[in-house]
């Protein structure tokens, strides 16, 4: 009999009940709001391929549920170094613009499933599927939009909880909410244009935010988010599990993010 770790065979694929069953083992429930990051490969193979896992979790997290994933958009390059093709730059739209290749394929995957919302901060759009996906990407803030007028903000307000799925800890995007709320000085902050798309047209606008391209402050290692998250941890909230062949962590946000904040002001004020 061949095993998953077994060379000479492939191993038999993941199917959407098989997965569903390890969400609720890991600790999802129905009516959650989840912010999932997904390493799809981690995961293995999977029958039916990345939709089947998105199935799976609005499976377990049934109809009132909300699956959430982070977006990002990648204003391009060009726009820095070359200022005459400001007026060739396609506009942030929600509806069309893909998300950023660095956060892996399942945001784009996730908003791009029949029926997803996404939020129209451009830097900070997450997408949404499910009961109060509509509720979740509504009215994002477009300055500072990790704050509490944002996706993340109403997770932790919802009492969601966030999923890390195969993907590095340190990519916890709801710990950017956790840097906007530390009372903590010399904060990094970024203003940058970026153009929208607004009734049709093309609209530049001035945008700031804090920096979440390097840790808030100086004095942090660029990934003292896993840092964080390993101490979380070990105080025993959150779980431990494994989803198809994924490692993955489920925590709750509202504690996550309150554990941050004192984990960031403990150190500098």
């Amino acid at each position: 009999m061949s095993s998953r770790n077994d060379t000479t065979h492939p191993p038999s694929p993941w199917t959407r009940a098989a997965l569903a069953g390890h969400l609720r083992m890991l600790g999802l429930e129905p009516g959650d709001a989840v912010l999932a990051h997904a390493a799809l490969r981690s995961v293995g193979p999977i029958l039916g391929g990345p939709d089947a896992l998105i199935a799976a979790l609005g499976d377990v997290l049934g109809p009132q549920g909300t699956l959430l994933g982070y977006c990002d958009w990648q204003l391009p390059d060009e726009v820095r170094d070359a200022p005459e093709l400001r007026d060739q730059i396609p506009p942030f739209d929600p509806l069309r613009s893909r998300s950023t290749r660095d956060n892996g394929a399942f945001p784009e995957l996730l908003r791009t499933t029949p029926g997803a919302r996404r939020s129209g901060n451009p830097g900070a759009s997450c997408a949404a599927l499910g009961g109060r996906a509509e509720w979740f990407t509504a009215d994002h803030a477009l300055d500072y939009g990790y704050g509490p007028q944002s996706p993340f903000g109403k997770l932790v307000a919802s009492g969601g909880k966030t999923l890390m799925l195969g993907a590095p800890l340190d990519t916890m995007t709801l710990l950017h909410h956790a840097e906007h709320l530390a009372d903590i000085p010399h904060k990094r902050v970024l203003r940058y244009e970026a153009p929208l798309l607004v009734d049709g047209r093309t609209v530049w606008r001035e945008f700031e935010e804090f920096d979440t391209s390097d840790p808030v402050v100086e004095g942090l290692a660029d990934d003292f988010f896993a840092e964080v998250v390993e101490a979380f941890l070990s105080t025993g909230q959150g779980r431990r599990g494994v989803i198809g062949d994924a490692p993955a962590v489920l925590v709750e946000a509202r504690p996550m993010v309150a554990f941050a904040v004192h984990w960031l002001e403990s150190r500098f004020k």
